[in-house]
């Protein structure tokens, strides 16, 4: 018996040693990853905005999630020796407003880059994009699946692609009326309430469609945005503005094969992931990788509420925060401490008085309170109703 218990105490002592001599392993590939240029937008062709949106990519083993490039000059070329400026609005983000370009021309984007490096995209036609039909949605067993109708009377187009961008009406779990001015807990003005606030969010994934196998140029209930049933989003009131563009073959393969590579990556069963090719070449090394393709194309766009009313009724919103309430006294009955003047009085103060106890007329004595972002809209949204709610 003793001789067990002393193999297993070795054994045991073996694998602590073991463990303890491991290290991470960064692999060269990883630690040392080249940062390629990435170009993201549309030459609007018609009377929207073109805005391009430059970055890198980075190395997994960086702690950061993005890396724009600002300070580059983009311009738009046509073949017939016209060119469009744009002008950085923001760090990586370049912008032309309407620029209402001949469709019977072609068009290019010419980038040069803060370290002297020039990318010039590949000279492509303008693609009329059809008007979207109809945005509409289709009750699931947890959510709400919005779609596409649209067509062309042309059979020209066949590759569409969609983005968007969703606002939406929520509030607070707590309804809070009063707040601390610095001396005392008082009413809050109208414009001072933090009920009912406004989000709003844009598309991350990519949303394609293509009606090349069919015989006539038809996209029917083609899924654009899944929300799900317990989702804020829906607790009051949303709205979705949908941006549709007409892509060329080539244009809508290089969107699937981005697709396969960022969205359906992580069991055996998905696609391996294979080469990007876009249409961006950098003009003193074309072996370099440009991630990005650009098109030329006229923009469609529709937007459409959905009020909470026009769904499920049994339906119940999973709010994002563990919401308590405390009772906070001018005089705790137990520890004599004004708890009122040291958590709900000062100015920003994190607690929030919901309500007053006892209520008036009586004389209050404390009042009902939660945390901020159980009882602060504003966390996490605007009070301010955007221009275009209804």
């Amino acid at each position: 018996m003793k001789a067990i218990n002393k193999t297993r105490y070795l054994l045991f002592l073996i694998i602590v040693i073991i463990m303890s001599c491991r290290k991470p392993y960064n692999p060269p590939v990883i630690a040392n990853a080249p940062s390629y240029l990435v170009v993201e937008g549309v030459i609007s062709a018609g009377s929207d905005s073109t805005i391009i949106k430059l970055s890198r990519t980075i190395s997994l083993s960086k702690g950061v999630t993005v890396n724009m490039v600002p300070h580059a000059t983009l311009t738009v070329e046509s073949n017939a020796n016209t060119t469009y400026p744009l002008t950085e609005i923001k760090t990586g983000y370049y912008i032309s407003p309407g620029l209402n370009l001949d469709n019977t021309k072609q068009y290019r984007l010419r980038i040069k880059t803060p370290d002297n490096k020039q990318y010039l995209s590949d000279f492509v036609a303008v693609n009329v994009t059809p008007p979207i039909d109809s945005i509409g949605f289709n009750i699931t067993n947890d959510g709400m699946q919005v779609y596409a109708n649209t067509h062309d009377p042309n059979n020209s187009t066949r590759y569409y692609r969609w983005d968007y961008t969703e606002t939406w009406q929520f509030h607070a779990l707590y309804y809070s009326q009063w707040i601390g001015d610095g001396v005392d807990v008082v009413g809050r003005r109208a414009d001072q309430y933090v009920y009912s606030c406004f989000a709003g969010d844009v598309s991350t994934s990519i949303v394609l469609g293509s009606s090349a196998k069919l015989a006539q140029d038809v996209i029917y209930q083609n899924p654009i945005a899944f929300v799900a049933s317990t989702s804020e989003k829906i607790e009051t009131k949303y709205s979705i503005l949908l941006r549709q563009y007409a892509l060329t073959s080539d244009a809508f393969i290089f969107w699937t094969n981005l697709k396969k590579n960022t969205e359906q990556l992580g069991s055996i069963f998905d696609a391996q992931p294979s080469q990007i090719s876009g249409n961006i070449h950098n003009l003193s090394n074309p072996a370099e990788p440009v991630i990005g393709y650009i098109s030329a194309c006229t923009v469609q766009s529709k937007r459409v509420f959905i009020d909470n009313t026009q769904l499920p009724r049994t339906w119940r919103t999973t709010y994002p925060y563990d919401c308590t309430e405390d009772s906070l006294w001018y005089s705790n009955p137990i520890t004599n401490v004004n708890q009122v003047a040291e958590f709900l009085v000062p100015v920003g103060s994190t607690s929030l008085a919901i309500v007053p106890f006892p209520l008036p007329p009586l004389t209050i004595k404390g009042y009902i309170a939660a945390d901020a972002q159980c009882a602060d809209c504003t966390i996490r949204g605007t009070t301010q109703a955007p221009s275009f709610w209804q």
